[in-house]
């Protein structure tokens, strides 16, 4: 699905009047099968954007196209089917918590299944292999059958992911999807996130703070800060430089994000002494 915004501008419902517009004079264009990952500090407008491209936030100026549409003139049924199309996975995953792990998964198929065949589906799976296949691109696939609230905070946020593997959706809006995860298993998500989506030719935006894992993972960098954006870059073009100014207002003037400076900055060479 592609993407176009021109001169967006929108803010939080319950925001003061006097307040700044979370997104301002936002333009951006996004092709079919695009991944790109936006990076910025906190408060800079990330999870606004994504819930305006998720339909669930409407922009206050501007214009917003998903698919050469308007989701804000499209009639009630139009809109829900629009809806349909997008998958939006939140930093923290509404996930009834006395639910199996295999249902919760099998949920991301729900847009396009019937009323009937949903309510079919709580009771008993239809696909407990697709859900399988899905949790094990995670490493969590030994956790089908657990309940939601005997999972750890981590393994919630993965069971969040994986719905979006077996979702219809041909947009993916991820926000924050390694803040709970280690090292090891960030990687092995972002792999298994961005490599699918290229896979299928969806189109994905992620909002992430791990910088580095960004620059790993995403062709296309997209720096924003007090909700507009800094540099919209290939990520080879991303120097430590333009990083510094992104983060300076949250770290101080010149600094990098903690995970930039190993990454980024050469490191000392090791002396060994010998005796």
């Amino acid at each position: 699905m592609n993407i176009e915004l021109s001169d967006l501008q929108a803010r939080h419902p319950s925001a003061p009047a006097h307040a700044p517009a979370a997104l301002q004079g936002i333009s951006l264009q996004l092709g079919v099968g695009e991944q790109v990952a936006i990076i910025g500090p906190s408060g800079a407008g990330k999870t606004s954007l994504l819930q305006v491209l998720a339909c669930a936030q409407r922009p206050t100026q501007g214009e917003f196209l998903l698919g050469g549409q308007d989701p804000w003139r499209l009639s009630t049924g139009e809109l829900r089917r629009l809806r349909g199309q997008l998958f939006l996975a939140p930093q923290v995953p509404p996930l009834p918590p006395r639910q199996r792990v295999v249902t919760s998964v099998l949920a991301g198929r729900l847009p396009a299944m019937s009323m009937a065949a949903s309510l079919r589906s709580l009771f008993y799976p239809t696909d407990i292999p697709a859900a399988y296949e899905a949790l094990k691109h995670f490493d969590l696939s030994d956790k089908l059958f657990d309940r939601v609230d005997r999972l750890s905070g981590g393994e919630r946020q993965r069971v969040g992911l994986a719905r979006a593997l077996l979702s219809p959706a041909s947009l993916w809006l991820i926000d924050e999807p390694l803040s709970a995860l280690d090292p090891m298993r960030a990687r092995l998500a972002m792999t298994a996130l961005v490599g699918l989506a290229r896979e299928r030719q969806i189109t994905m935006v992620a909002t992430l703070h791990q910088v580095d894992m960004a620059l790993a993972h995403f062709d296309r960098i997209i720096g924003l800060l007090k909700g507009q954006i800094v540099f919209d870059l290939p990520s080879a073009q991303v120097s430590p430089e333009r990083l510094a100014h992104l983060y300076e207002h949250e770290l101080g003037q010149g600094a990098l994000p903690s995970e930039l400076d190993q990454d980024l900055v050469a490191p000392a060479p090791v002396v060994m002494h010998c005796r």
